[in-house]
Parts: structure tokens; C-alpha cells; sequence
């Protein structure tokens, strides 16, 4: 039996929300999963904050027909596909996914829609090579930190070069007035 008007609406919606969500939508030919190797694949992106989706290709079409950011995927929209909305640790799910791919050989990835434009397997394993977002912020601290390390070492040596400096004032007029009372002795 069919799903009804209203029950297609509120699947609808869940698309619509899940799409607003997300940062990347990867496309994949998920014929020949079982049941529990979705659940499988469904629960590795739960830690990054990504979902898994088995939808119907017109659902799926008609929640991007408005939206310009996903429009792009209508070319992908043909055969058994799952959407993956990747949405907090883009490069974490992407990870996921490529395990996933690994362990199991059986999907086919069609692509990626990010931003208004499709993605290629290459372009989205790029993006999953890049550092994640604590990994960005670590790095940022340590350079930060590193600055103030080298600031205050300069600043400390400062004071130091200042009272050499210092020190040495009064030997140098020595010298410089011994050397003139020399000079006017041998004048003499």
C-alpha cells in the first residue's frame, strides 16, 4: 500500500530540514545493502552528526526543485539512491563513509552537492583530507602561543641589552677621556 498525501508531505519536510542542515549532500547507489548494512552505515555517521537517507528520487527532486544551493543534485537523482547529509564533521563522515565503502564493497558513490555545485569522488575526498575543525583550533592556539613565547623572550631581553648598555657608558667616557688627556700630553 502507498503512502498517503500527508505522510509524503511530512517526508517531505524531514528532506526539506535535513537539507537545510546540511553543509555537503553525498549521492550513493546504495543497491545490494542490507537492511542491517544501512543500520551499520547509519550508526558510523551518528558520531560526526550526519544522517543517512533512503529516499525516493521524486521526494528527493522536489525538495531541491526550489532550492538553488541543491538543485544541482537533480542529475544525480537515478537508480537505488541513500543521501547523506553531512552537517557538523563534514570530514568525519566522509571518513565514515570511505570505511564504510571499505568494509562492506557494495555502494556506488554518484557525487556530492555542496554550495550549488556537484562535487567528484576526488573533489570530496579532498575536502574530507582537510583538518577538521578542533584540529584547525589547536593549530591556531599553538601558533598563537608560540607568538607570545617569542614576544616575551624579546621583551625580557630588552631590559638586559638596556642595562649593558648602561654599564658600559662609563667605561667608554673613561676610555674616551683618558685617550684625550694622552693626546694633549704628547701635544704638549
Amino acid at each position: 500500500m502507498g503512502k498517503t498525501k500527508e505522510q509524503k508531505q511530512e517526508m517531505l519536510a524531514d528532506i526539506k530540514q535535513n537539507l537545510s542542515e546540511s553543509q555537503l549532500t553525498l549521492v550513493i547507489d546504495y543497491q545490494g545493502l542490507s537492511v542491517a548494512e544501512i543500520t551499520d552505515l547509519r550508526r558510523r555517521l551518528i558520531p560526526t552528526g550526519s544522517v543517512c537517507s533512503v529516499t525516493k528520487n521524486t521526494l528527493m527532486g522536489i525538495a531541491v526543485k526550489e532550492d538553488s544551493n541543491w538543485q544541482p543534485m537533480e542529475q544525480l537523482l537515478a537508480g537505488s539512491n541513500a543521501f547523506l547529509f553531512l552537517k557538523d564533521d563534514i570530514g568525519g563522515a566522509i571518513k565514515a563513509y570511505q570505511d564504510f565503502q571499505k568494509a562492506t564493497k557494495k555502494t556506488e558513490f554518484k557525487g556530492g552537492v555542496m554550495e550549488g555545485r556537484v562535487l567528484t569522488q576526488d573533489q570530496v575526498k579532498a575536502i574530507a583530507d582537510l583538518p577538521s575543525k578542533e584540529e584547525l583550533i589547536a593549530q591556531i592556539a599553538g601558533s598563537i602561543n608560540s607568538i607570545a613565547s617569542k614576544l616575551a623572550g624579546t621583551l625580557n631581553a630588552v631590559p638586559t641589552q638596556l642595562a649593558t648598555g648602561i654599564n658600559e657608558v662609563p667605561a667608554t667616557v673613561s676610555r674616551v677621556l683618558k685617550a684625550v688627556s694622552e693626546k694633549e700630553q704628547q701635544g704638549e
